[in-house]
């Protein structure tokens, strides 16, 4: 069976667009509309027919273009069914547990509350995909606008549990500024300075750092190594639980 194509490209201020292949049908789904127009453009340049519209969570630099993308392409819309009073149009809905078929292809999805109450993820696992929206950044996390650091750290957790070699597509390019907080926590993580320097050489060439693996972001991403003794020891949080070694982690990058 032919592998899954995905298309990725900057769209707005940071966001980035992705466009989801299968080769085998000719499938096509948008991952989130932060630009419709620019996102019909990126398919057209492929040569590629959007289907389908997947949405992570209902903010408008993420489902702000469904209408428009919809009324261009007659995509269905699939999106969390926390979301149904906030995002116009769905046709499907889904929730933690379920599968999502492209063509050929099958994603499973995650809830993963926190960035917002009703945050989904999408896992190709025969791939190794992960869309991941503003839930898990490189080298960060989204920011805790509706959920609680709980339940954003059961989410990341769960995340944290795919096979390592999981390509990460998240939706911003932070990675620079995640960086940066992060060496202010850990100065000395030799793994995060090389991670660090990667990402300082690949955004003065205009690439993007995105996407990451979940064994990269396991190695250095201090969102996901709260229970690491070497993160506890530079916060002074020996016993603390890892939710609230998480909680101080996010306490401190939105204060950055």
């Amino acid at each position: 069976m032919a592998s899954l194509l995905v298309r990725q490209f900057p769209c707005l201020q940071d966001n980035y667009g992705f466009l989801v292949h299968d080769p085998e049908t000719g499938e096509t789904a948008s991952i989130d509309t932060p630009d419709a127009p620019r996102i019909k453009a990126e398919a057209d340049k492929a040569g590629w027919t959007i289907t389908q519209i997947w949405n992570t969570h209902h903010h408008w630099d993420h489902a702000g273009g469904n209408a428009a993308l919809k009324e261009m392409t007659g995509a269905r819309i699939v999106a969390p069914s926390y979301d149904r009073a906030r995002i116009e149009g769905i046709n499907v809905e889904v929730s933690d547990g379920d599968t999502v078929a492209l063509g050929s292809k099958t994603a499973r999805v995650f809830y993963t509350p926190g960035h917002t109450l009703g945050h989904v993820v999408y896992w190709f696992e025969e791939d190794a995909v992960a869309f991941v929206g503003d839930t898990l950044f490189a080298l960060g996390c989204g920011r805790l606008f509706e959920g609680s650091p709980e339940q954003m750290w059961s989410s990341l957790s769960r995340l944290a549990a795919l096979p390592e070699k999981t390509a990460v597509y998240c939706a911003h390019e932070y990675t620079q500024s995640n960086a940066r907080f992060a060496l202010s926590v850990e100065p000395d993580h030799a793994g995060l300075k090389t991670y660090a320097g990667e990402v300082e050489a690949l955004r003065a060439r205009g690439e993007p750092t995105v996407p990451t693996t979940i064994g990269r972001e396991k190695a250095a991403n201090p969102f996901l190594r709260a229970a690491d003794p070497d993160l506890r020891r530079a916060l002074n949080m020996p016993a603390a639980s890892d939710a609230e070694v998480f909680a101080e982690v996010r306490r401190r990058k939105d204060n950055f």
